[in-house]
């Protein structure tokens, strides 16, 4: 039986979400009309059980605020719309978000980012357990106090300086990147990349070209900017710019995922490379290279694509890049390499949104790039995410009778496993997570594209969850 505790820890939960719900719905970022997250991915993104979304939206519906419409899902009530500034009296400040405010607030309407632990097959998880912690701490501990008291000063916002150049050398060595270590700009990960960028270079109604699947979050900021994100097709060689070009002649900005395009793991090839560079620089226009995965390519180095970056001719693209995939996302560092003209609106930008990374963190880290510890963790991680991607996709077909026969992927961190255009993809990514799997349907990655399938992330898992996690998969393809 539970403890009295545990049903006022239950009964608080329960209060906790539908009073967030309420809020919503009566300060206008959920409208009437919205419909509402299913509840079993609801309770995954806040870290509850369903149960507990499932009492706060039937709360909700017993009071008017949402109503359930049979085999399509919940959506907030028409009817509440004309009650809305008698509510938003009684729980809004005077005056409520401002126009780019509710922007940002409307966004959790197409993005909400994940919070719950991660499980198999969870994308963009790495691994972690092996991370080398002791070494970290180690190197920490290294510091005198000197260095640690001048760490605790304010700070460069652009970033501390040997981690500025460790990074800078890094891009050399690794991606083909020649910069200045002064044009590295450190970031908390490459969100706040593509958010310092936004700031900086769009105003209000610019639009932007972005990867139609592509990444949610982009889009979010984007949006959350006021700018109009433009969707474009994807081929065998990545972004379609000369249909992109034709069709929205105005774009001002193009966001891709060259290396290994998200979530359909296309290499942007090297005559389209080009081209999107010289539409570039025909159209006045920005390039962002968001290189999140790109240390992850599994052939010898000689095999490995360059960035985008390196090429002659990309003096108007802005590298982004993130240690939250080849460290561990917990680090929340991250930079992004602008031209020289730019670094110090970008430095400005960071001191205005939180003045600087922790200064210790991006110490120990400028120390782990320089000696080498993160050249071998890489080696390591690829061998093992190599090894894994195997086990995931000889596990699948095993459980599936063959039914699913996943491809290769000779570089990043999932794969993805395509079906017929227009196929529902959703209802079995709902019956996975019900028996605790986690498998993105490629449908919620799109926003005009009629591309299905699944994504399964192998990254962070071990063989014995990748295992268990394919019985299930393999059980409910089965089944269908």
């Amino acid at each position: 039986m539970p403890s009295p505790g545990a049903n006022r820890t239950t009964a608080t939960l329960r209060q906790h979400v539908y009073a967030q719900l309420r809020r919503a719905i009566e300060q206008g970022s959920l409208r009437a009309g919205t419909r509402l997250p299913p509840s079993r991915e609801h309770a995954a993104s806040l870290g509850v059980s369903r149960n507990t979304v499932l009492w706060a939206v039937q709360r909700l519906q017993a009071e008017g605020y949402v109503e359930a419409r049979v085999g399509d899902g919940t959506y907030v009530s028409q009817a509440v719309a004309a009650t809305l500034p008698a509510a938003q009296s009684l729980v809004a400040p005077p005056r409520g978000l401002s126009r780019r405010g509710q922007l940002i607030a409307d966004t959790a309407a197409r993005w909400r980012p994940p919070v719950a632990a991660a499980k198999a097959f969870r994308i963009g998880a790495p691994e972690v357990a092996t991370f080398p912690f002791a070494l970290w701490d180690r190197l920490t501990r290294q510091a005198s106090t000197g260095q640690r008291s001048h760490r605790a000063q304010y700070l460069d916002p652009a970033g501390d300086p040997d981690l500025r150049q460790a990074v800078a050398q890094w891009l050399w060595a690794s991606r083909g990147i020649r910069c200045d270590a002064a044009q590295v700009v450190v970031c908390s990960g490459s969100q706040q990349g593509i958010d310092l960028i936004a700031r900086l270079l769009l105003d209000v109604g610019d639009e932007v070209l972005v990867e139609d699947p592509g990444y949610p979050g982009i889009r979010a900021s984007l949006l959350g900017h006021g700018a109009l994100a433009r969707p474009v097709d994807m081929d065998a060689d990545g972004l379609r710019i000369d249909t992109a070009a034709t069709q929205w002649p105005h774009a001002r900005m193009a966001v891709v995922t060259p290396t290994h395009q998200f979530p359909t793991g296309v290499c942007m090839g090297l005559a389209r490379r080009q081209a999107l560079l010289q539409w570039a620089r025909t159209h006045d226009a920005w390039v962002v290279e968001d290189d999140y995965d790109g240390e992850f390519q599994y052939g010898g180095a000689a095999q490995r694509v360059p960035a985008l970056c390196s090429l002659p001719g990309s003096e108007r693209v802005l590298y982004v890049g993130t240690f939250s995939k080849t460290l561990h996302p917990g680090l929340r560092l991250g930079f992004v390499v602008v031209p020289p003209a730019l670094v110090e609106a970008f430095a400005m930008a960071r001191a205005i949104t939180d003045r600087h990374a922790p200064g210790d963190a991006q110490a120990v880290l400028a120390r782990f790039i320089a000696e080498g510890h993160l050249l071998r963790h890489l080696r390591q991680m690829r061998e093992l995410y190599l090894q894994r991607q195997h086990t995931l996709r000889t596990a699948l077909a095993e459980a599936s009778n063959g039914a699913w026969q996943l491809a290769a992927s000779d570089r990043g961190m999932h794969v993805l496993h395509e079906v017929a255009p227009g196929t529902d993809d959703e209802t079995l990514s709902r019956q996975a997570l019900a028996a605790g799997v986690m498998l993105a349907p490629l449908s919620r990655y799109a926003m005009q594209s009629t591309r299905r399938g699944w994504l399964l992330g192998y990254a962070g898992f071990d063989d014995a969850e990748i295992h268990a996690a394919a019985r299930v998969v393999g059980s409910l393809v089965r089944q269908r």
